[in-house]
């Protein structure tokens, strides 16, 4: 699809100009059409990449079920570039039936994390029963290279405050937005430099020594970065009378995101980022 009207129309700011380059960067990197998955009935390819004014940047996928279940497909990671991309894909598709998809690339992580040039896409797959919710299928990584996988920079998104650097673990805290949609979010780089996937998520946190109940639990794959959002909700800073966030605390848990068990438990961190 076209870019709309006014993305043509320059601001002159730098973050628009950012903004512009990424887009035009995106518009610019193509694939091959790819099977990526055919295994029991079940056939993905993909056809190319899209390219939408709302939704940003994505893979077109053709997904065939010739077996005799309706099976859905969702994804149980998407990584780009290495950095960790949240996604809501699921697409249900019946017994002897077709259906062209398209996996979306969440674009604020991808600005988050100065990706301007998809290069690499790895996808695991989780192929379920629509019907009784088991799962079926999970196919192992599937890695898709782009037409700017040969030049593809992978860079630390890592300014900030670093708040742990541990057995392989690192979180760095980059800004505090506080207008978020929810009311605010603290974003973390996280990089995971061990050789198992874990799951980070954090506890006993207040903000300016008031007690707050936040959102947070962030999967990243062994050898993998993500840049992730920990959200305070507006009604607990309205509840405590906070304005502002100028001083957080909390602690975090590392663990195992195949047995759960804990790799690490941090003491109470404490920081301000702006």
């Amino acid at each position: 699809t076209s870019a709309p009207a006014a993305d043509s129309q320059a601001s002159g700011s730098p973050a628009d100009d950012a903004t512009d380059i990424a887009v035009q960067n995106a518009a610019s990197v193509t694939i091959d059409e790819q099977v990526l998955f055919d295994q029991d009935g079940l056939r993905i390819t993909a056809s190319g990449m899209a390219d939408d004014s709302i939704w940003g940047s994505g893979i077109n996928l053709l997904i065939e079920n010739s077996s005799s279940k309706n099976l859905s497909v969702a994804c149980n990671a998407v990584i780009v570039n290495d950095y960790m991309i949240s996604n809501l894909f699921s697409a249900d598709v019946a017994a002897g039936k077709k259906s062209n998809e398209t996996l979306y690339l969440m674009s604020s992580q991808l600005q988050d994390a100065g990706i301007t040039e998809i290069g690499k896409v790895e996808i695991y797959f989780n192929i379920y029963d629509s019907e009784t919710y088991d799962t079926v299928l999970t196919p192992d990584v599937i890695e898709i290279h782009t037409s700017a996988y040969d030049r593809m920079s992978v860079v630390k998104a890592d300014s900030g405050t670093e708040l742990l650097n541990q057995d392989g673990i690192r979180i760095v805290g980059k800004y505090v937005d506080e207008n978020s949609i929810w009311g605010a979010g603290v974003l973390l780089y996280i990089e995971n430099a061990t050789a198992e996937n874990v799951i980070v998520s954090c506890d006993n946190m207040s903000i300016n020594g008031f007690m707050v109940d936040p959102v947070f639990m962030a999967d990243v794959y062994q050898q993998k970065m993500s840049l992730s959002n920990l959200t305070i909700f507006q009604s607990d800073l309205d509840d405590n009378g906070i304005k502002s966030i100028d001083d957080i605390e909390l602690t975090f848990t590392v663990s195992n995101a195949s047995t759960y068990s804990t790799i690490l438990t941090t003491d109470p961190i404490t920081f301000s980022v702006k």
